[in-house]
């Protein structure tokens, strides 16, 4: 599993700003516009935390949750939208992400939260390998 993010949305201008965001965590950053080629991404290459957008032209954020839970059950998904709530918020925890992340992007809540969501991949990961 690589140690990084994978960035499913549309819009190319987020995946730069986040890819700057990220400069100084050194974690892999890869980006894919919607659900069938991030499928391909993570069939062949999985990756620690899946960052996706709430609505995609092939899709939506329920549909990267079962996709990374039937192909790489440790990778931790995060929700991205830019009409987030506490309802959606409390929704996404509730179906299994790790996160939801407002937009527009705050860098240090954005840095907060994904290098945590690395380490508690990698935690996960040794727990299961020891037991």
């Amino acid at each position: 599993m690589r140690l990084g993010v994978l960035f499913i949305s549309p819009r190319s201008d987020d995946a730069v700003l986040l890819s700057h965001m990220l400069g100084s965590l050194s974690l892999h950053f890869k980006h894919v516009a919607g659900l069938e080629q991030a499928r391909r991404t993570i069939g062949g290459d999985p990756y620690q935390v899946i960052l996706t957008e709430a609505r995609l032209p092939d899709g939506n954020w329920l549909d990267v949750l079962n996709l990374a839970r039937e192909g790489t059950p440790t990778s931790e998904v995060i929700v991205t939208d830019r009409f987030a709530d506490a309802r959606f918020w409390a929704e996404a925890l509730n179906l299994g992400a790790y996160d939801l992340i407002a937009q527009p992007f705050a860098k240090s809540e954005v840095q907060r939260i994904l290098s945590n969501a690395c380490s508690r991949g990698t935690q996960t990961k040794v727990i299961r390998a020891t037991v």
